[in-house]
């Protein structure tokens, strides 16, 4: 019988690694996804490789396999989720770096939610008002900002009833916490009385050091 699937927990040995988290945010995540390694690394990497494709440049093929880790991380959630909690929580995706009305607007953290279960609450509370570099392509200097992220992020009010009485930021790589700092940021002040907790595909490490990927 396969292991079951769980979550494991950002704590004071693993929050240095996500300098944007909060010593009181709860966030929790599936997978270690290595950096500076490609897909044929770790089953991991292979994963978030595919699940990152652009829809702009995908093939195929290579939708095939996007449309696949999808469905996959959405058993693995749904597999490691308290299903009482399921039960009442709202899950609010990470908005994509790119607006809806460019080519490469992405809406895989969403299929992520709702291929978790048809009766579980899905909401796009936070919207991104433009477009920006994906964090993952960018290079130092040029990643969006926590305060960059404030700006563009918006409540949709339009679902915002019924008020939430629980809320899970789901994104795929918890990296800086840049992202996640930044939902939290604007949910909070629009719902106080909602608990939140981050919810992760995968939590980003580093390869030790010395360790050569040749």
């Amino acid at each position: 019988m396969a292991e079951p699937i769980r979550l494991s927990q950002i704590d004071d040995s693993t929050r240095g690694d996500h300098h944007h988290l909060a010593a009181d945010d709860t966030c929790l995540y599936l997978y270690e996804y290595t950096s500076g390694r490609d897909y044929s690394f770790s089953a991991t990497n292979n994963l978030i490789s595919n699940l990152k494709k652009k829809p702009s440049q995908c093939n195929v093929q290579s939708l095939a396999h996007k449309t696949r880790v999808i469905g996959e991380a959405a058993v693995a959630l749904r597999q490691s989720l308290n299903a009482g909690w399921l039960g009442f929580a709202t899950l609010v995706p990470v908005p994509g770096s790119k607006a809806r009305d460019h080519p490469d607007f992405d809406d895989r953290i969403e299929r992520i939610c709702r291929g978790i279960g048809a009766q579980v609450d899905v909401r796009n509370l936070v919207v991104q008002t433009d477009s920006t570099i994906a964090s993952h392509e960018a290079v130092p200097g040029e990643r969006v900002t926590l305060e960059q992220l404030q700006q563009l992020y918006e409540i949709d009010e339009g679902a915002a009833a019924p008020e939430p009485r629980a809320i899970g930021i789901i994104d795929d790589v918890l990296t800086a916490g840049t992202h996640y700092r930044a939902m939290h940021s604007i949910l909070s002040a629009r719902f106080p009385a909602a608990p939140i907790i981050g919810l992760f595909i995968a939590r980003r490490i580093f390869p030790p050091q010395g360790d050569d990927p040749f």
